[in-house]
């Protein structure tokens, strides 16, 4: 199977052995029988192995183009296990959009920012919430180079839209909960690499820190997959007609989407990516009011995470942000005036419809 359309629904373990079912079953079980000491059938425990959770760890590992996938109880619990492969003293460069401590490559300078105690080189490429895009092939040879690690959070783009592995990178983390679960109903956590050793020591960590995505949510994540290309397909078609539409609009100062020519980040995209996503961010001019603009949506809701079939629209600097000191906030563009926009399947009409509505009102 090459084409990803395909293998987002037939990918992995797709279909029940045992029944015949197109569904992988439910194993909803801690433990299981053994037929003698050291005679088990290949699970023990669920939290070191369960069938549900093996199949859409096998399912990921095919979409990215890896090796080994690793199902997480949330994106966090992705990152943090993978983070616990290093140890005290050793240093992690970071994008400046992260706005947070370890070292931060100021613009985009990788290889400046590297030290002889770097172990990795972790990026979000489109990151959020300015969309920003960092060129995953140069990174991974600065890495490489370098003899590091280069990690991706491939969340925004999932693997229909962008391979990072593919680019070079050695770890793929993917908060779930967002465009491959796609429907707001669960919490998960992914991780993807290609290296034998690199997968015994993050299976290691999996099973000893225990933070594993239960069957259930195994269950919904596959479910969730399986659709993800004809949503994104939709998703993207709105996308496109929605920052069209803000970066006509009068009241707009700004708008963020790599899918848009005139964006900072577009050819390196381009190179990298299918297309611009289903994430916006926006600025409205001074004489707006943003509370008057959130308060007058109807269709698309105020609500913080991404992903999901319905359009959602937060305020990073009082949301997903806000953790942030307003200094660090302020510096790398994240203002009290940023709105950002998850694009959702309804009719695009509609979605520019409340969008005008709201920014006509906000302007009163």
């Amino acid at each position: 199977m090459t084409n990803i359309e395909t293998v987002l629904i037939h990918g992995g373990n797709s279909i029940d052995e045992k029944t015949g079912a197109v569904n992988v079953p439910i194993y909803q079980t801690s433990t299981f029988k053994q037929d003698g000491l050291g005679q088990h059938r290949g699970y023990e425990y669920s939290r070191t192995l369960n069938p549900t959770r093996a199949a859409l760890e096998k399912l990921i590992a095919e979409l990215e183009n890896g090796k080994y996938g690793f199902a997480f109880a949330s994106g966090l619990a992705a990152i943090s296990t993978v983070l616990s492969l290093f140890k005290t003293g050793d240093n992690i460069v970071i994008s400046n959009n992260f706005g947070i401590t370890f070292t931060i490559a100021e613009n985009d300078d990788y290889e400046k920012a590297v030290t002889q105690n770097t172990k990795a080189v972790l990026i979000e490429s489109p990151a959020n919430p300015l969309l920003t895009i960092t060129d995953i092939a140069s990174v991974s040879a600065i890495a490489h180079k370098h003899n590091i690690l280069t990690i991706v959070d491939n969340t925004f783009m999932t693997p229909y839209l962008q391979k990072p592995l593919d680019l070079g990178a050695d770890i793929v983390i993917h908060s779930a909960t967002k465009y491959l679960g796609g429907h707001c109903d669960l919490i998960a956590g992914l991780v993807i690499v290609k290296d034998d050793k690199l997968a015994e020591k993050i299976g290691f960590l999996q099973n000893s820190i225990g933070a594993i995505l239960e069957p259930f949510d195994s269950f919904l994540l596959i479910r969730g997959i399986k659709t993800l290309a004809v949503r994104m397909d939709r998703i993207i078609e709105n996308a496109a007609a929605v920052a069209e539409f803000l970066q006509n609009h009068k009241a707009v100062k700004n708008v963020y989407y790599p899918g848009l020519k005139t964006s900072k980040g577009y050819e390196i995209n381009k190179k990298q990516a299918k297309n611009g996503g289903g994430m916006i961010s926006f600025e409205l001019k001074e004489n707006c009011d943003i509370k008057k603009f959130f308060s007058s949506l109807n269709l698309i809701m105020l609500a913080e995470s991404l992903g999901g079939v319905e359009s959602l629209v937060c305020h990073p600097s009082s949301m997903t942000h806000a953790s942030i000191p307003e200094t660090i906030r302020k510096k790398i563009g994240i203002t009290d005036g940023l709105i950002r926009l998850s694009i959702g399947i309804e009719h695009k009409e509609d979605i520019i419809k409340d969008l005008d509505n709201a920014v006509r009102k906000a302007q009163m």
